[in-house]
């Protein structure tokens, strides 16, 4: 009897007949048939502690029993879901989908297979089900009350605040209480109740569906989430844990990560007997060996683990299940073990591309059920938001729905995905799929193209890899119905909003966040953006080169807001907790900054509101009018900032108050350097308190492109004019406290990089340049890091010490100095001679152009010594050196990039540090920067989306990226606290690519150092430019022509 062919499906593209399951087997393969015979009956543990009995042949693969529970939920994704039990060892393992289940549960009414959560991405947004979201925030509640996710007290308390919000809706205080009271959600939780109880009370009308998605957002931040340890030894013997998660192994001592193996630095996993054996890719910067060995405790501990890292590898990396391996005629040799199942790029493509029917299901413990959409509906006005329920019970389901996942959709009833957005969304092009695993007595060799990200990459990271799928949007119904859509999600969908919405954008830490139904990870704000659907944002968007000016407002907006909260949320939160800051210091510096805070908030809001506007998303039936400008907008907050001058006049005085208050109190120095070592404090913490001052030279310059920009005849001339000049009436009254400031600043910063000095910083001091030249000496030359101020020039060494800062070894006072070339006289190329009264010094620099730079700067500084009253008296202090501890500087690796992933010894941890300093980048650059190069990076700020690839990629990542301080700061969203990596460009080349390097699309920009190449695109020409503008400003010195007019400001 022939075969009826079907139309393709989702599930039958990926190989899954009718009735039988969703598979992955090649074409014209059948997938083995469920044996006939005698059933037994298995008790499963669901994540809501329920126990449900399910009845299997006895020769049936562990596969049917997994299928049957989700089957059982009608879980579309239960691919990210296990099933555990203990074996006749008493060894906890996973049910393996391809072994006769007899044969692995030995007495299977004598056991509990637990249903769990096996693989744990990277991203909670590529969730696509509410169900399975629900099923995460369960395991999350498990893994809390097990004492297997540990994090501090505030993490959770506030796991804790949602779990309570799902489960009994709004804050009651009585409720609460009494709840919490019958409720043990971690041990010691007693202490925590009253944190919970104030968290609670943020979460006000927040759904179970969102507060799943909040609490997964805050879990998935914690070092623990989704970690479960597996107890080893070293070589050396030391006690440690491995694990094991979608970036790769990891090593914990205790419970803190110590070390990790990411997958494209894995070219080999094996096991022999006890010993697990991890084969590195060759890596010349590495300093730990070709092959590391761990010893566990058995072989069965040792095999379990390396199953267990073969499927994480499997599903997170391939982009199908590997083929199975020919059975050898006579001997075989390793283990046959293979991953089974659906990865992680199958498993959203069909969730992404499958029409599923709509499933109820209701919450223990909760007081609403949610309706979680299988498949793409029209779109209606609220028509997803979730109904109240009274009842209280474990998952039920309605009787006789199909299941999805032993279904596929019938012959020619396939539904098309529809989104929000008119562009369509695919994934990124794959060229090729990746050879599957071949495993040797337990091995894995990741595919070849897997390791160019991180050997590419050795400075950014890997926040988004461009090589994995893009999360399709989850179909959550409309999105601009919801209740608590923000204007910012708005944005994102490209879509009109509705006029009865108020756009309100959620910035500030003590504000509700956005629902996680359109969370900022699925929409403009992060995440990987195909080309065809970028082209088509980009066509929708207003063309008028006032239209980006204003967004570089709001932009750089953003950023000034999360700058002020390291202030008023972040320190202020640290200092209130400890006393080491005096009263006086704390009513100086914290009520001058809330008021701040406060207003820019709103001014955020509003600048928002009327892109909003203006993009014709709030408005389409209007076109031009009084929407297209932002001048009135500027104009009443700059005059709104004029009543906030007494605030701005203090900040300087704080910025004297906190460093005198350090210099006296050893506590109050640890206090702040412990703070500036924490992520969200990503500059030196003193910048942070001049943030204010430098705002207003960028609204300064913003202003004056909108005046250039617009004629004397349009609309918005007048009132930017008029902004225009009272902005620039406060620049000029507090131009003169403002250039005070920043030398004071900077020289407070170089005195934490020095050691040797106990009066860096004094009256008449000014910082002019520091950088790297090499000094002539009987050993020949030697690396040095020069400083120079108005009255002396240090050179130092770099120390051997933790902190790696920097050694005085002499000073040059430059009353009577004299300098000249010597290239010929010493035959060193780009040589200079420095004649002191007491000494004379050889210096080389690194090319011709660095010889001048700093041939200008010094000859300018010994005209204005020799005008000055005389020799000043020797700084160099004759007592030892401080011996105050010092703000822990990073020990710079080879090219200074900040890995926030760089792999050490299994036992090293790397230390902590502050971000790379000027000093340390200076030195292995090989060049120099100047105060006038700092002024110029002050008025250079900009903050914006940029798609970013690599040199040897594919796909472009979307990243929120922030330009301050010579260094391109990388956020996954413009809402993140803190950065994900740092990419410092002094000594990059700031290139168009060439015809050769096939970057075939409009305003790409590229940066390249030595072997490190990264290519930029930019949205619009304006912004482009803009960006090509601010960078340049980092990677070459300014014009001689604009460092006189600096000079001159500065009075050196």
């Amino acid at each position: 009897m022939g075969e009826i062919e079907q139309k393709p499906t989702p599930g039958s593209r990926l190989g899954a007949p009718e009735n039988s399951g969703i598979s992955t087997l090649e074409r014209g393969q059948k997938p083995p048939p469920t044996p006939s015979g005698k059933l037994m009956s298995i008790k499963i543990q669901m994540l809501d502690d329920t126990q449900e009995a399910f009845e299997v042949p006895q020769r049936a693969p562990g596969k049917v029993l997994l299928d049957a529970v989700c089957n059982h939920l009608n879980l579309v994704e239960g691919d990210y879901f296990g099933l555990e039990f203990p074996d006749h060892k008493k060894i906890t393992v996973w049910l393996d989908l391809l072994k006769p289940i007899v044969k692995q549960i030995r007495r299977p009414k004598h056991v509990v297979v637990k249903f769990v959560v096996k693989f744990f991405p990277p991203d909670h947004t590529q969730l696509q089900e509410e169900l399975t979201r629900y099923l995460f925030a369960l395991q999350v509640k498990q893994d809390l009350a097990q004492g297997r996710l540990t994090c501090n007290s505030t993490s959770a308390a506030l796991l804790i605040s949602h779990i309570v919000q799902s489960e009994i809706g709004d804050f009651d205080e009585a409720l609460d209480r009494e709840h919490l009271a019958k409720n043990k959600y971690i041990p010691q939780q007693d202490a925590l109740e009253d944190k919970i109880v104030e968290f609670h009370h943020n979460h006000m009308g927040q759904t179970p569906a969102e507060s799943d998605f909040q609490l997964l957002e805050v879990a998935r931040r914690l070092e623990m989430y989704g970690i479960r340890l597996h107890p080893a030894k070293d070589r050396e013997g030391t006690k440690i844990n491995l694990a094991v998660a979608n970036t790769g192994i990891l090593v914990f001592q205790g419970f803190t990560k110590i070390n990790a193996f990411n997958w494209a630095k894995v070219r080999k996993l094996s096991f022999k007997r006890k010993r697990f054996l991890i084969k590195l890719r060759p890596d010349a910067n590495s300093s730990y060996q070709d092959t590391l060995e761990f010893l566990m405790a058995s072989r069965d501990f040792c095999k379990s683990f390396w199953k267990i890292c073969v499927e994480h590898h499997a599903f997170f990396r391939l982009f199908e299940e590997p083929k199975p391996k020919p059975k050898p005629v006579l001997f075989s040799r390793g283990s046959s073990f293979r991953f089974s199942g659906r990865t992680q790029k199958q498993v959203l493509d069909y969730v992404k591309e499958g029409g599923h029917k709509k499933v109820q299901f209701e919450r223990k413990h909760s007081k609403i059920h949610s309706i979680r959409s299988l498949g793409p509906q029209p779109t209606e006005p609220n028509s997803e938001v979730p109904k109240q329920s009274p009842k209280n019970s474990s998952l039920i389901f309605r009787e006789g729905t199909e299941s999805p996942r032993g279904q596929g959709c019938p012959p020619g009833k396939e539904l098309k995905v529809s989104t929000e957005e008119p562009g369509p969304r695919r994934s990124p092009a794959l060229n090729e799929s990746p050879p599957g695993i071949k495993p040797a007595d337990g091995d894995i060799p990741p595919p070849p193209e897997e390791q160019e990200e991180e050997e590419e990459d050795p400075g950014i990271g890997d926040p988004v890899p461009p090589s994995r799928p893009q999360p399709p949007q989850p179909s959550t119904g409309s999105l601009t119905g919801s209740p608590h859509l923000s204007e910012l999600s708005i944005n994102s969908q490209g879509g009109a909003a509705p006029t009865n919405v108020t756009l309100s954008p959620n910035l500030s830490p003590d504000t509700k966040q956005a629902s996680p139904l359109i969370s900022p990870l699925l929409n403009d704000q992060a995440g990987p953006r195909t080309d065809d659907e970028e082209e088509g944002r980009r066509k929708r968007f207003p063309t008028d080169k006032a239209y980006f000016i204003a967004k570089e407002v709001s932009t750089t907006e953003r950023t000034y807001l999360k700058d002020l909260e390291v202030i008023t949320s972040w320190f202020h939160s640290t200092a209130s907790k400890e006393d080491s800051m005096p009263e006086t210091l704390k009513s100086l510096i914290f009520p001058n900054f809330e008021p701040l805070h406060k207003f820019h908030t709103n001014f955020l809001k509003e600048i928002e509101q009327r892109l909003a506007l203006w993009e014709g998303r709030s408005n389409a039936h209007l076109r031009g009018g009084d929407y297209q400008r932002i001048g009135d907008v500027m104009l009443k907050n700059v005059q709104g900032m004029k009543h906030l001058a007494a605030h701005l006049w203090k900040h300087s005085e704080a910025l004297e108050a906190l460093e005198t208050a350090i210099r006296g109190s050893r506590r109050l120095e640890h206090f702040c350097r412990d703070f500036e070592l924490q992520k969200v404090c990503y500059l030196p913490l003193n910048t942070f308190l001049l943030r204010p001052l430098h705002r207003l030279m960028h609204y300064k310059q913003v202003l004056e492109r909108l005046c250039k920009h617009h004629p004397p005849n349009h609309a918005d001339f007048r009132d930017c004019r008029a902004a225009l000049a009272e902005v620039t009436e406060m620049v000029a009254q507090l131009h003169e406290t403002m250039i005070k400031m920043e030398n004071f600043q900077k020289l407070h910063e170089l005195k934490k990089d020095l050691i040797g000095m106990d009066n860096l910083v004094t009256p008449g001091r000014e910082f002019i340049r520091l950088g790297s030249l090499s000094k002539l000496s009987g050993k020949g030359l030697q690396q040095r890091m020069f400083f120079l101020f108005n009255d002396v020039l240090l050179y130092t060494s770099r120390g051997l010490t933790a902190s790696n800062q920097f050694k005085v070894h002499g000073q040059l006072p430059l009353y009577g100095m004299t300098i000249e070339e010597s290239e010929e006289e010493w035959g060193v190329p780009h040589c200079l001679t420095l004649r002191g009264q007491r000494q004379c010094i050889i210096v080389a620099a690194s090319s011709r152009s660095e010889m001048e730079k700093w041939m200008e700067d010094i000859q300018m500084a010994i005209d204005l010594a020799e005008k000055s009253s005389g020799p000043t008296p020797d700084f160099l202090a004759s007592s030892p050196p401080d011996n105050k501890s010092p703000d822990e500087a990073p020990a710079a690796d080879q090219e200074s990039e900040d890995d926030l992933s760089a792999s050490r010894t299994s036992l090293e941890r790397q230390a902590p540090h502050r971000g790379n300093t000027m000093v340390h980048v200076c030195w292995h650059r090989n060049t120099s920067v100047s105060m006038v190069d700092f002024s110029v990076a002050v008025e250079n700020q900009l903050s914006g989306n940029l798609l970013r690839k690599f040199k040897n990629s594919n796909g472009w990542q979307k990243l929120w990226v922030v330009f301050t301080n010579f260094c391109l700061f990388f956020y996954k969203s413009h809402q993140d606290n803190h950065p994900l990596a740092s990419l410092p460009l002094l000594g990059y080349s700031l290139t168009i690519p060439s015809e050769s390097e096939n970057i075939h699309k409009d305003y790409v920009f590229k940066l390249h150092f030595k072997s490190h190449v990264y290519y930029f695109r930019a949205e619009s020409e304006y912004t482009f430019e803009r960006w090509m503008e601010v960078i340049r400003s980092a990677t070459s010195s300014a014009p001689r022509a604009h460092s006189l007019s600096h000079k001159d400001a500065h009075v050196y």
